[in-house]
């Protein structure tokens, strides 16, 4: 198994969130899933407002009221309401925007009473509530230019004069760079998310593979051994009285079957304990075809085997070894015939292996999970190739797979 840093396999605790994005990211999205108050940059905004609005106050001393209590308390209202800007940003934001409207319309000092209106609504457009932040400014908007140019008259301070209109561009420009600067965050958050969710499928989607392939080596091990053994048990129980060194036979082909696949057995579970090693031993191949044959006949079945094995690349090797397996496991379990034959053809970049046996089916319940037939169409799948099997119409069971095949020494 290949080893790989996913985000199914994090270390150390922590919400899920917490594991993706960019430095920074993670105390972000724990204040906007509600584990944590922003009270510490809600409290420096709220002393930065403070403090600006004072050196404001006195650059404009004579032409706006300068800062008694009522204005404090909407500052520190303004800027306080973005303790909740995570839990409740669409709230915060029209908040906000109609806090700084009523500093404006009281005639106290312009400065960074609108800094709070900016945090607000930013968040809301992160946290997806688009029209709403945009709503929030459109009305702060539109109540400073009604109260800057109409109702000042009628407001205090007294003798107030309305703003030029480059002062309003300046305005605007400032709301269009809010609004600009939030959608973009908000679209590279998104990204995020499309990231995180594609890296968990993909982790998901890696792991079930890893786990079918697991499944299918433990199959084809476990039912080849294990039909083997079943057909030799059975044959050293009935000559256990007549033929004891008959029977003594079939104990030392069960013996030998049962240490070969707890071998393999050893094997798969080496790769997942150890999953960043080499394995102790090379995966089978078709270079072990003589041990199959071999194990066959022991549990009474007759093999010809026509064509040579080639040296072909890993994955290929195995796969096709794997077939073979299942196939004559299959006519040890299934068919009545007690002869079987395989045949090798590998040329214009093409492996094709055929399997039969002259039948009929037993048909006779062997156990087994049944899924060897199904197996055998993944391997070939993985690797691009095709499997067809089925039964011949003289009352025999062919296997045809069809693999791409590429030399060892090409690798």
């Amino acid at each position: 198994m290949e080893e790989q840093r996913t985000p199914v396999a994090p270390t150390g605790g922590g919400p899920p969130w917490r594991r993706y994005g960019p430095p920074g990211w993670d105390r972000w999205s724990e204040e906007e899933h509600g584990t944590r108050w922003p009270w510490r940059s809600t409290l420096l905004l709220t002393a930065f407002v403070l403090l600006g609005s004072t050196f404001a106050a006195r650059a404009q001393h004579g032409d706006r009221l300068g800062l008694d209590v009522f204005a404090r308390v909407l500052l520190v209202t303004g800027s306080g309401l973005l303790l909740w800007r995570q839990r409740y940003p669409v709230a915060v934001a029209f908040g906000t925007a109609t806090v700084a409207l009523v500093y404006v319309a009281a005639g106290y000092p312009y400065g960074p009473v609108f800094l709070p209106v900016a945090v607000g609504c930013f968040s809301a457009v992160v946290a997806g509530h688009r029209r709403a932040a945009w709503t929030a400014i459109g009305l702060l908007w539109a109540g400073h230019l009604l109260v800057s140019h109409w109702l000042y008259r009628w407001l205090p301070p007294t003798g107030d004069r309305p703003p030029s209109w480059m002062q309003e561009v300046g305005v605007a420009t400032w709301v269009v760079a809010v609004v600009a600067l939030s959608e973009l965050v908000r679209v590279r958050r998104e990204q995020w998310s499309r990231e995180r969710a594609e890296r968990a499928q993909a982790a998901r989607r890696r792991a079930d593979e890893e786990r079918l392939r697991i499944a299918r080596e433990l199959h084809d091990v476990l039912a080849h051994s294990i039909s083997v053994i079943n057909v030799q048990a059975g044959v050293g129980l009935a000559l256990l009285d007549s033929d004891p060194e008959q029977a003594r036979t079939a104990l030392t082909t069960i013996k030998a079957a049962s240490k070969e696949a707890l071998g393999e057995v050893r094997h798969v579970l080496d790769t997942l304990r150890a999953p960043g090693e080499a394995p102790r031993t090379p995966a089978p191949g078709l270079d072990r075809l003589p041990e199959l044959v071999e194990q066959a006949a022991r549990a009474g079945l007759t093999v010809e085997v026509r064509g040579e094995a080639p040296a072909s690349a890993p994955g290929t090797d195995l796969a096709a070894f794997r077939i073979v397996q299942e196939a004559l496991t299959n006519v040890v379990r299934h068919s009545g015939s007690r002869r079987a034959r395989v045949r090798l053809d590998h040329a214009r970049g093409v492996l094709r292996l055929l399997i039969d046996d002259d039948g009929p089916a037993t048909g006779v319940d062997a156990g087994g999970s049944g899924n060897g037939l199904a197996g055998m169409r993944e391997r070939a799948a993985a690797l691009g190739g095709t499997i067809e099997a089925g039964p011949r119409d003289d009352g025999g069971f062919r296997v045809l797979a069809v693999l791409p095949w590429k030399a060892k020494e090409d690798r």
